[in-house]
């Protein structure tokens, strides 16, 4: 579908506006330097998930970039369900996105006005649900996740996207639904747009979020492992070891608890741990 010609509305600048007349000016800022933070939630029976955690990530965000988002938490709280009631939304997917201007144009930007809004629309499941359900297939990205002194990596800034379209990309032209990213030092990172975990002998493993997103799911996942007993362990992983793991999965906003069936020619078998953090994370966005 096109994002730009749905029917309903979007937040922007202080006004729920429709949906069509929600616009930026070509000479944006957050266009052409991608000086633009974002977050990705879920409404699940009317409910954001996880609300207050995505809004001061989201603040944080854009503080790292050098800028304030001109509303606080409770007011971007209340544009949020504004926004879902608009559009009379109960199960769906919220993007609050911040920006700067066009007011100047060039690497400089401080008296840029930062721009907020925020659109939602309808989106049952990232993946389809016959790929969730046989797992999704990974190959490995030529792309890797930077070196933290060179990029703000714990920020959700669009900037730091560019590289996972890429792989994304080179990955569905090669018959994958993904593709797991590397480190700068050749460790084992993420998948483009969700974090990953492997399972070996009821152990679960995932690599340390020290130079990419830490992901609200992925904390989440980590509380709902432990509380079930689970040894959760983050360390670093390496792409020669996947074959010694059973199962794998990757977790995200949008994709929730996702098993993966394959990396490459590694194949994986989703089993018991898979279905018990599915289970639980689905009855856990449900409550």
């Amino acid at each position: 579908m096109d994002y730009s010609n749905l029917e309903g509305f979007i937040f922007l600048d202080g006004k729920l506006l429709k949906w069509t007349d929600a616009k930026l000016h070509v000479l944006s800022h957050g266009l052409h330097y991608a000086s633009s933070v974002f977050e990705g939630e879920r409404a699940y029976g009317g409910k954001i998930f996880k609300e207050l955690e995505h809004t001061e990530r989201l603040i944080r965000s854009a503080n790292t970039l050098g800028f304030n988002i001109p509303y606080g938490i409770e007011e971007i709280c209340k544009i949020r369900k504004d926004v879902l009631e608009a559009n009379n939304i109960t199960d769906g997917y919220i993007r609050p996105v911040a920006w700067r201007g066009s007011e100047m144009m060039g690497i400089s930007a401080q008296d840029n006005t930062i721009h907020f809004a925020v659109a939602a629309w309808k989106w049952p499941s990232y993946f389809s649900p016959e790929a969730k359900l046989k797992g999704i297939k990974l190959n490995i990205s030529k792309w890797r996740r930077p070196d933290p002194t060179t990029a703000p990596v714990n920020t959700k800034a669009a900037g730091l996207y560019m590289i996972c379209t890429l792989s994304k990309h080179e990955a569905e032209n090669q018959g994958f639904d993904d593709s797991l990213m590397l480190d700068y030092r050749g460790y084992i990172a993420e998948a483009t747009g969700a974090n990953i975990f492997f399972v070996k002998n009821d152990e679960i493993y995932t690599p340390i979020a020290d130079c990419f997103l830490d992901g609200i799911t992925r904390q989440t996942v980590i509380e709902i492992a432990k509380k079930e007993n689970f040894k959760v362990t983050e360390t670093r992983l390496k792409v020669e070891d996947l074959s010694q793991y059973s199962e794998c999965f990757v977790t995200g906003t949008a994709a929730e608890v996702t098993p993966v069936k394959s990396i490459n020619e590694v194949q994986f078998n989703p089993g018991n741990v898979c279905r018990l953090l599915i289970e639980k994370y689905t009855k856990l966005t449900l409550s």
